[in-house]
C-alpha cells in the first residue's frame, strides 16, 4: 500500500468528521460527545448488556465503564444486573434517556439532511450509491479472522448454517451423515485446521482444511453468510487456508463441489483451482478441483527463529 492511499484516506476522514459533527464536545448541541451520544443510541428502547455494547462498538471495558457513568449521572440510563443472570449487567434508558434517544434520532435526521438538500437529484444519488459502497468496504475491514475450534458455539453455528444451505440448494437435499466427513476431531492441529470469520463479534464464515502430511490436503466446509457476500470473504478464507495447508507442508489443496454451488466453482476457478479427475467417492460432488500451493519457506530462509 503505497503513502498516496493512506494519505487520501485520512483526508476523506477529516472531511467526515468535519462535516458530521464530531469534533466539539457537544454533538448535535445535546451538550455531550459523540461517543456518549453513540452509546445512549445503541443501548436502544429495550436496553443491552454492557459486554455486548462494547463488542458492538468495539471499545474497551474502562472506556465503556466511563460512558456509562457519566449518561447515569445524566440520568438517561441505568446499568442494572440482568434478570435471569445477576453476573451480567445491563444498560436500560431511563424515561429521561427515552425522550434523549427520540430527540437525537430528530437531530441527526435533520443533519443528514442539510447535507444531502444543497445537492441536486443526480448529485445525491452518486453521493448515496459511493456511501453504500464505503459502508459495504469498510465493513471488509471489521471481519476478523482466524483458527477457531470447532467445538465452539460459533464455530457449530457456522457448520450448522453451511448443512442447511446445502439441503436447501441441493436437488435431493443434503444429509451429513452420507457425506465424506470432517469431524471435530479432523480440525484440529496437527490434523487439519477451522477457521471462523466474525463481524463485529458475530461469526459469519468458516473453511476448514484436513490436513495429510506431505499429502494434498482437503478444503472443507466453506460457507459465507448472505449478508456479507460480495466483501471478498470467500477468497480471504480461501487464501488463508492455503497458507495453513501450506505451512503444514501440503504440496497441494484438494475441494471437491456440487453444480448447484456456482459461485464457489467461479470462486475456485479464479483461484487457480484446475479441474481433475474424481479423487475421492463424495456421493454429492459433481466436481473435482486441485491447486499446487508453494513450498514453506524454512525459517532460516526468511530469519525466523
Amino acid at each position: 500500500m503505497d503513502d498516496d492511499a493512506v494519505a487520501r484516506m485520512r483526508g476523506f476522514n477529516r472531511l467526515v468528521t468535519e462535516r458530521m459533527g464530531a469534533l466539539g464536545e457537544s454533538y448535535l448541541g445535546r451538550g455531550r460527545p459523540l461517543g456518549e451520544t453513540r452509546l445512549l443510541w445503541e443501548v436502544g428502547r429495550d436496553g443491552a448488556e454492557v459486554r455486548e455494547l462494547r463488542r458492538r462498538l468495539g471499545i474497551d471495558p474502562g472506556y465503556a465503564s466511563r460512558m456509562l457513568r457519566s449518561l447515569e449521572r445524566q440520568r438517561l440510563l441505568t446499568v442494572q444486573p440482568a434478570i435471569d443472570d445477576r453476573r451480567v449487567r445491563r444498560a436500560v434508558l431511563t424515561r429521561r434517556g427515552r425522550a434523549e434517544r427520540e430527540q437525537l434520532d430528530r437531530l441527526s435526521d435533520d443533519l443528514v439532511r442539510s447535507i444531502l438538500e444543497p445537492l441536486n437529484d443526480g448529485q445525491r444519488d452518486r453521493l448515496l450509491t459511493a456511501m453504500d459502497d464505503v459502508h459495504r468496504l469498510l465493513s471488509v475491514s471489521l471481519i476478523d479472522l482466524g483458527p477457531e475450534d470447532p467445538s465452539t458455539a460459533g464455530a457449530r453455528w457456522c457448520i450448522g448454517e453451511y448443512f442447511a444451505e446445502l439441503g436447501a440448494r441441493f436437488d435431493a437435499g443434503f444429509d451429513p451423515s452420507r457425506s465424506i466427513p470432517a469431524d471435530e476431531d479432523d480440525l484440529v492441529p496437527p490434523r487439519g485446521v477451522l477457521l471462523v470469520a466474525r463481524l463485529r463479534g458475530r461469526p459469519v464464515g468458516c473453511g476448514a482444511a484436513k490436513l495429510h502430511g506431505r499429502e494434498p490436503a482437503e478444503l472443507k466446509r466453506m460457507w459465507v453468510a448472505p449478508d456479507v457476500r460480495g466483501l471478498g470473504l470467500g477468497r480471504r478464507l480461501l487464501s488463508e487456508l492455503e497458507q495453513h495447508c501450506a505451512a503444514a507442508g501440503a504440496p497441494a489443496a484438494r475441494l471437491e463441489t456440487n453444480r448447484a454451488l456456482t459461485e464457489a466453482i467461479g470462486l475456485y476457478r479464479q483461484s487457480g483451482y484446475r479441474e481433475v479427475e474424481r479423487f475421492n467417492d463424495e456421493p454429492y460432488a459433481d466436481h473435482w478441483f486441485e491447486k499446487l500451493l508453494p513450498a514453506a519457506p524454512r525459517s532460516g530462509a526468511t530469519g525466523v527463529r
